[in-house]
Formats: structure tokens, C-alpha cells, sequence
């Protein structure tokens, strides 16, 4: 995630990085591992199938998980940082988890042939974070409650809405790009990765500085207010998206690159044309959004308040993903007015043969299955695979695009075997429906 709207992220820091022996062995070795696992052809196979569920030819469904609960999933200490350095201990973790995931649960995971090094870009936001009460249920948890205290009342707190400043720090990049080269040299190449996906969703933080119910009254009491602050942020992320491009900050994300709340990007649509590989564009890339808080508004206002707005960020874009969590079935037909549209977030909460009927063989579906199944006291593989039958079996006959997305895992009990046994469940099921 480009921003964080709980806080600010300092700018980064050009420093020399200097590690000991011990943490350069340790990185050493878990990346000879990512190497030997990115080595399999195994890869390039996935990134066939991805590439043309993409493309709207699919051989079967694919699977992927993210949005884990790190915190129940270490066993045998696989989870376990030794480094000390904290820039060692990023890097430790990431080839860990990587790692993890690859042996306990990849569904159709990819793993790279290379070392990301992002580039050192820094945003300064949109002047205004939440002003929040917390409650955690789960110290090690990062999923908390939230009470949003209200800073957007009227016109003129709109005004506390900053346009974003982007920078690059190119001596903190080149730092961090000659650290990597040290110590993973003769491992895996190292390459610069500018901004790939951004996540764009001006509800999501529009909610946090307004208030849930306040904001849900405005629709209908203030429209003028609310059109104003939407169109506002909309200017806030249209001015950082101009920078991106003018100081030659973005990547590619047609790759294992993952797109809105869904899977990876693999597309022959992108790079598409005109492209220039020493400078990409947005119309190179895939773009997104959502209005998560809009579950319950109707189709007409979800489209006058949010997607209507949207269609000026849409349309940089070559290729558009749209939702999150918000159930999309009764919204469809605003939907098709996107007109890069190619996926769709199919949430738990979408009445199935409703939404299918709707979308036919013209987007992919990004099924979301619920993460609950994890946190009862018991565990039910049966239930776990008649789930996924219940939404593959009228996909299958209505020849709907679809991909499996396990995410918003909050908790599996402290029983990661859970999550390890729904990847299988679920590649397996995706197996059985392939085309």
C-alpha cells in the first residue's frame, strides 16, 4: 500500500547499511533456498495459467492467499528473524515468509527469479490522518477496532485535504541497492522496482476523517459536501499519480504483481502500446477501485458518489479491477460503464447466481471465499471444499472466469494446519473444474 491513513511514513534515510558476517550468512542462505524454488518450471507454468484467466481464456481456476496472520503461522521457528540489523531483519522476513508460504500453502503462488530492491519513494500524503480509538483483542494482532473522531464537518475542512509532494531518494535507493548486491550476489539478481500497483480508494479514507454514519447521512442531506470531498481526493491522488510518471517512478505490474484485492497481473494486454521499457506509463499498467463502505448504498448512489468520480483515475489505466469487500451483485450494469473494466471482486457476501448472471463470461471474478471458516472452534475440511463447490459448480455452468483469493485472515485459532489444508482443498477443487 502506497499510503497508510493511520500514519505517516518518514521520508527515507540515505544511510550505508553495514551488516555483521552472521546476518550476511543468514540472508545468504535463505535466498539460496528462494533460488532454488524460484528456479522450478513449475512458475512459468502458473504464469501461463494466470496470463490467460487474464486474458478471459482460462484453463481452471486459479488460487492464491495473502492478508495472513503472520502471528499464529510460525512452527519450528520458520518464522523466527535471527538477524539484528533492522534492515536485515526486513529483508529476513520477507525471505522467510516467502519461504513459508511455498511449503505450507501456495495455491498457484509465483515465486520470483530475482530480489525486488523498491526504489526509496516517499509521499506526503494527504495532510490529515485518523484520529482514532483503538481496542486489540490480540496484542500480536494487527486486525483492531477502530472509533474514527470526526475532522471533516463541513467546506471548509475539506481544506485540510493536501495535494501530495512525491520524492526520490536516489542515494537511499542506490544504498539499499548495493547492500542487496552484496550479500545476495551470485544468489539472485537484485533489480530496482519502481511503484508497481496503486491502491486507489478515496472512500477508505474518506470514512476515517468524516465518520461512518455521518458520511451515509450526507448522501442524502448534504450530496454538494460530499460530491466536493470525493472529487477532492480524487485531485489529491491524480496530482501524486502526475509526479509518478513525470519523475519516471513506476513499474510494471504485469507479473507477480497483485492487482486490486486480487491475484497476480500476468496479462498479454500490458505493457500494451505506445510503451517504452526505460519509462512506463499508467496506460501501461493496470489500475483499481472500491468503495467498501457502500455495501448497503444502492446502485445509483454507489455510481453518482464514487464510480463516477473514479472514471478520471480509471482512465489512465490500460486494464481496471474493481471492489473489495462491498458485495458488487446488485451493480453490475454501473460497473460496465468502466470501460477498461476486467475484473471484479466477487465477496462473500454476493448473491451467487445473481452475480453470475450478471457478468457472464465478460470479467474475471475475483471469488473471495470467507475467512470465518477459520475461526470457529473446530475445523471442517468438508465445509471448506462444499463452499468453494457451492460458487465453482454455476460458475462452471454459467462459464464464468474465476479466481480464488483466501484473504482477511484474521485468525485460524492458533491452528495454522488450517490454512495449510484449505490451499490444498482449494487447488485441488480448481483442479477438478478446469475447462
Amino acid at each position: 500500500m502506497l499510503h497508510d491513513p493511520s500514519h505517516y511514513s518518514p521520508p527515507p534515510l540515505a544511510q550505508e547499511i553495514r551488516l555483521t558476517e552472521g546476518d550476511k550468512q543468514t540472508l545468504r542462505r535463505l535466498a539460496a533456498e528462494v533460488a532454488d524454488i524460484a528456479a522450478l518450471p513449475v512458475h512459468r507454468e502458473k504464469a501461463r495459467l494466470w496470463q490467460k484467466l487474464n486474458d478471459l481464456e482460462p484453463e481452471r481456476p486459479m488460487v492464491w492467499i495473502n492478508e495472513i496472520c503472520w502471528h499464529e503461522m510460525n512452527v519450528n521457528d520458520e518464522l523466527t528473524l535471527t538477524t539484528q540489523h533492522p534492515w536485515a531483519r526486513d529483508q529476513e522476513r520477507e525471505l522467510r515468509r516467502t519461504l513459508y508460504q511455498w511449503r505450507h500453502l501456495p495455491g498457484d503462488m509465483i515465486v520470483n527469479d530475482y530480489l525486488a530492491c523498491p526504489l526509496a519513494i516517499h509521499s506526503t500524503d494527504f495532510g490529515i490522518m485518523e484520529d482514532v480509538d483503538i481496542v486489540k483483542t490480540d496484542a500480536a494482532s494487527d486486525i483492531v477496532s477502530r472509533h474514527f473522531k470526526i475532522q471533516i464537518r463541513d467546506f471548509p475542512d475539506l481544506e485540510k485535504i493536501k495535494m501530495p509532494v512525491v520524492t526520490h531518494n536516489e542515494a537511499a535507493t542506490e544504498f539499499y541497492f548495493q547492500a542487496m548486491g552484496e550479500v545476495y550476489r551470485d544468489i539472485l539478481p537484485v533489480k530496482k522496482v519502481g511503484q508497481t500497483h496503486i491502491w486507489f480508494t478515496p472512500w477508505d479514507y474518506l470514512i476515517r476523517w468524516w465518520g461512518i454514519e455521518e458520511a451515509m447521512l450526507d448522501l442524502v442531506e448534504r450530496p454538494d459536501l460530499v460530491h466536493a470531498g470525493v472529487e477532492r481526493m480524487v485531485d489529491a491522488w491524480m496530482v501524486e499519480l502526475d509526479q509518478f510518471e513525470r519523475l519516471n517512478l513506476l513499474a510494471l505490474d504485469c507479473d507477480n504483481t497483485r492487482i486490486g484485492s486480487g491475484g497476480y497481473g500476468h496479462t498479454r494486454a500490458l505493457p500494451g502500446e505506445p510503451f517504452d521499457p526505460a519509462w512506463v506509463r499508467p496506460h501501461n499498467m493496470w489500475g483499481c477501485s472500491n468503495a467498501q463502505i457502500f455495501s448497503e448504498v444502492s446502485p445509483a448512489m454507489h455510481w453518482e458518489f464514487a464510480v463516477k468520480h473514479d472514471l478520471r483515475w480509471l482512465a489512465r489505466w490500460k486494464l481496471v479491477y474493481y471492489g473489495c469487500c462491498e458485495p458488487l451483485d446488485t451493480k453490475i450494469p454501473i460497473l460496465r460503464r468502466i470501460p477498461n473494466l476486467r475484473k471484479i471482486s466477487a465477496s462473500p457476501w454476493c448473491k451467487t447466481e445473481r452475480l453470475l448472471e450478471q457478468v457472464g463470461r465478460d470479467y474475471v471474478l475475483s471469488r473471495k471465499p470467507s475467512p470465518a471458516i477459520f475461526a470457529g472452534d473446530g475445523w471442517s475440511p468438508e465445509r471448506a471444499r462444499a463452499d468453494l463447490v457451492a460458487f465453482l459448480e454455476p460458475a462452471r455452468r454459467a462459464g464464468s472466469h474465476v479466481e480464488l483469493i483466501m484473504k482477511d485472515i484474521s485468525t485460524v485459532r492458533g491452528h495454522p494446519e488450517r490454512l495449510w489444508e484449505w490451499s490444498r482443498i482449494a487447488l485441488e477443487t480448481a483442479l477438478e473444474y478446469a475447462s
